[in-house]
């Protein structure tokens, strides 16, 4: 027979009918029990082996981590917590696993445990709410610009540029680390490279998505990106996913509105499509936070969270708005903060960020109109000359989640903070051509794509959204 997935099984509750299911075996217990879980769904099928009626060999097979194909009868359960189980006339194993070498016996497993287990963390019920989340994410990214008119563009993972003039990129090279050729200056000479130039892994699509939208007017990436930054947060992997935006004939105030809208939608949807997985990350997150002291707990539980972020619209403030209200602060004033803001012009840290939205907007929000010295050169310069036309979205228990801007559209404002900057003009040429011909005012933002799930599985360490994490010093899988 065709083999029915288990969600829909569960979703139909075809009693009486006959039905084969293919999954993994969980757990088998009296010789008769097999809880049975494919992965299209958090609930496992219980599987009915009647008594006498299958070889010892077959019933020695079944155990934690096997593959099996089983055909039976679908029937009322009489067991709690289902409504139906198989009744089963047929069973084969597919794969044997062995239960004395089986990594996730079936108890409770550390999340660390599970990291060295990437390649078997799948098969638990958090790693599979997770990536059946990231899934539905994802998928509501691209709804969501494709019923707005955007245009999906793929962005160059190889690159000769750093869009964010940061240097922390990954160098890509066929030349013989051993015995590099050399310049006469005794330097790499990077023109017998692959490219004839020095290449890198990309860190942003931005500049690449600028081009495109000053043609198509609205336009998309959503691609992989790199970052070679030494940093062993639970916030920073060296390999990552981004959104991000570009609109035409667009200033901060629609960029805003766009990325508003944005995750208004994605949370919307996640919340009407992923209900069961997000209710057992929220019953997870509540015993984890029970170990916790009263002050560490997080204000909020998961699904409230995510409802919070529907419930009113978005602080909007200026950064120099919230500086004042930051220095007001109780906890800056008796140096709760571990970084004191000081003066105006103090790049905001995360505890700052969580501050104005869990403390005193109580809501999202967003910041923006910050100082020109900390942010990016192809951001729009204000009037004033001190501030650019940039902001952020700050969520509860994240804090900043997007970053976006207007970008600079008029080229000498341009070429004197890529001077400022010392960013070479010669490099970005191309960029810079866009300024020539029928240039406008234009924005976009970014969302990294891991950080949102971060957020709406509750999950506290970036390296469980992503299926096989990259940071310093691992690689593995």
């Amino acid at each position: 027979m065709k083999r029915i997935k288990i969600r829909e099984l569960l979703h139909t509750e075809p009693v009486g009918k006959t039905a084969t299911v293919k999954g993994w075996v969980r757990t088998f217990r009296n010789n008769q029990f097999v809880a049975l879980n494919d992965g299209s769904c958090l609930d496992n099928l219980q599987l009915v082996l009647p008594l006498g009626e299958f070889e010892d060999k077959v019933l020695r097979s079944i155990n934690p981590g096997a593959a099996i194909s089983a055909t039976g009868e679908v029937a009322e359960s009489r067991g709690r917590g289902q409504k139906i189980e198989l009744v089963v006339s047929d069973v084969k194993v597919v794969g044997e696993s062995d239960p004395e070498k089986y990594p996730l016996q079936p108890k409770k497993h550390s999340l660390e445990f599970l990291r060295e287990q990437a390649h078997l963390r799948f098969r638990t019920n958090t790693f599979g709410a997770i990536f059946r989340i990231r899934h539905a994410a994802a998928l509501a990214i691209h709804r969501f610009f494709d019923e707005r008119g955007f245009v999906y563009l793929h962005t160059p993972i190889l690159t000769a540029s750093d869009a964010e003039g940061a240097g922390e990129l990954f160098r890509v090279t066929t030349l013989n680390p051993q015995h590099p050729p050399l310049t006469e200056e005794n330097e790499v000479d990077f023109s017998k490279d692959f490219f004839g130039k020095e290449a890198h892994l990309t860190v942003s699509g931005q500049l690449e998505a600028e081009l495109g939208s000053l043609a198509l007017s609205d336009v998309y990436t959503f691609g992989p990106t790199f970052r070679a930054e030494h940093s062993h947060t639970t916030r920073h992997l060296a390999e990552f996913w981004m959104i991000e935006p570009e609109i035409a004939f667009a200033d901060l105030e629609d960029n805003m509105d766009l990325a508003e809208d944005m995750l208004n939608y994605l949370v919307k949807y996640l919340l009407e499509n992923c209900r069961k997985d997000l209710e057992f990350l929220d019953d997870r997150l509540k015993k984890e936070e029970s170990s916790k002291t009263k002050d560490q707990r997080s204000p909020m539980g998961l699904t409230e969270k995510l409802e919070f972020c529907l419930e009113s619209d978005f602080a909007r403030i200026t950064y120099s708005d919230a500086i004042d209200i930051l220095m007001k602060s109780k906890p800056n004033k008796k140096k709760k903060f571990q970084y004191v803001i000081e003066e105006w012009g103090a790049d905001l840290q995360s505890e700052h960020e969580r501050y104005l939205v869990e403390k005193h907007f109580k809501k999202p929000v967003i910041l923006y109109n910050y100082p020109k010295n900390i942010k990016a050169f192809y951001m729009r310069v204000n009037d004033d000359e001190k501030t650019v036309a940039a902001m952020d979205i700050l969520f509860p228990g994240i804090g900043e989640i997007i970053g976006g801007s207007q970008r600079e559209e008029r080229l000498d404002v341009l070429l004197s903070r890529m001077d400022e900057m010392h960013i070479p003009q010669e490099e970005l040429s191309w960029y810079l051509d866009i300024r020539k011909y029928g240039s406008c005012p234009h924005a976009g933002y970014g969302l990294g794509f891991e950080r949102f799930v971060q957020f709406v599985t509750g999950m506290g360490n970036i390296r469980d959204v992503i299926p096989f994490p990259r940071t310093p010093g691992h690689i593995a899988f």
